[in-house]
């Protein structure tokens, strides 16, 4: 890449939180920017953000992955012959790996955007501070949902994307993000969060939400096979949503590198992210007008806390079908963004008092 243009895309990326590689279908993220443009009063804090990953002492990291190594020398065992829903997961695994690798080799070539990550893993702030703009007392956001009015009060989003005709708040929603609390033993023995059976999720009222030009739905899922089938036969059939592609979000480190082997069975460094179009007429011919979507197209960023997924409503836009701006509702939120309706048990969860400066 020339350097004008790794000058431009550093320019974009850092009014956006978004980097787009050049010859490739892939596309960093930094979620820490990207969230702070929804606030105008409190930022995010990097440090707390990207702990799990983001930790100075990381120094001493080779003696630590030679630790591992060894322990892993130690439980090495014979190959076994795959079950048929392993074998079925292998070969999404493996329709998907020449993208993923391509999309890992565009990140360690963007030498340019590898040396702003290190920065910030060291201590350094994409964003500005603004510390004259908080309050002197720290309160957890958390505790100030109990109070009608308080959470937006502090926090202060910026809706200005949000405004809408008062005609248009009856008629759904058009884009739809979901990341169901899938039964999950990680989840489960870590006590993250509480779970559902897969059933309880076919009663969700996808149809109902779904703006009446239509609606983009964004489903988070997990690499298990057994998920996959039951999405695939069950669970997009009775929403009435047509699958239309996967994209993929890819875990790396500060350095760029994957946080785990790609190639690991039960914990590759990515998830998946199913996109489909739902209408309420579902018996015509309407989703043939929606917008084709490029399967395989891959998202990477260094990841938060346990579970939280990075802001992807941004780079899905462009196949929103109806109105714009667009209306967007997240199922199961766990933090809110301006301009979106968020739904669940913990919609303030990732807005305790400590993610923030």
């Amino acid at each position: 890449m020339a350097d004008s243009e790794t000058s431009d895309q550093l320019s974009v990326f850092l009014q956006s939180g978004i980097y787009r590689f050049e010859s490739s279908n892939a596309i960093f993220i930094d979620p820490v920017r990207v969230i702070n443009r929804s606030y105008t009063r409190f930022r995010v804090s990097p440090s707390a953000y990207y702990s799990r990953f983001f930790n100075s002492g990381n120094a001493n990291e080779e003696p630590r992955v030679s630790s591992k190594s060894r322990k892993r020398k130690r439980k090495e065992k014979k190959p076994r012959t795959l079950n048929e829903r392993e074998e079925l997961a292998d070969q999404r695994h493996q329709k998907a790996r020449p993208c993923l690798l391509k999309a890992h080799e565009s990140l360690l070539g963007a030498t340019d955007l590898l040396v702003m990550m290190q920065k910030l893993s060291d201590g350094c702030s994409f964003s500005e501070h603004t510390d004259s703009c908080l309050p002197s007392a720290e309160q957890s956001f958390v505790e100030l949902e109990s109070v009608w009015q308080a959470s937006l009060y502090e926090i202060t989003l910026n809706f200005n994307q949000a405004t809408q005709n008062g005609a248009e708040s009856d008629c759904g929603f058009n884009l739809i993000v979901l990341d169901p609390p899938w039964e999950n033993s990680s989840a489960h023995q870590k006590l993250k969060y509480l779970t559902l059976p897969n059933r309880y999720f076919l009663s969700l009222p996808i149809m109902q939400l779904t703006h009446t030009e239509g609606a983009l739905v964004a489903l988070w899922v997990t690499n298990r096979e057994k998920l996959r089938s039951f999405i695939d036969k069950e669970l997009f059939p009775t929403w009435g949503v047509k699958y239309m592609a996967t994209l993929y979000w890819l875990k790396v480190k500060a350095d760029g590198s994957l946080i785990s082997e790609l190639d690991l069975f039960h914990h590759r460094p990515y998830e998946c992210l199913l996109l489909g179009y739902c209408h309420r007429a579902v018996d015509s011919e309407c989703l043939s007008i929606f917008k084709p979507i490029p399967d395989n197209q891959i998202f990477i960023s260094v990841p938060g806390d346990y579970s939280r997924k990075p802001p992807v409503g941004e780079l899905l836009q462009e196949y929103v079908p109806g109105v714009k701006p667009a209306r967007c509702i997240e199922l199961f939120a766990r933090e809110m963004m301006g301009g979106w309706t968020s739904w669940g048990n913990e919609p303030l969860h990732f807005q305790e008092a400590r993610y923030f400066f």
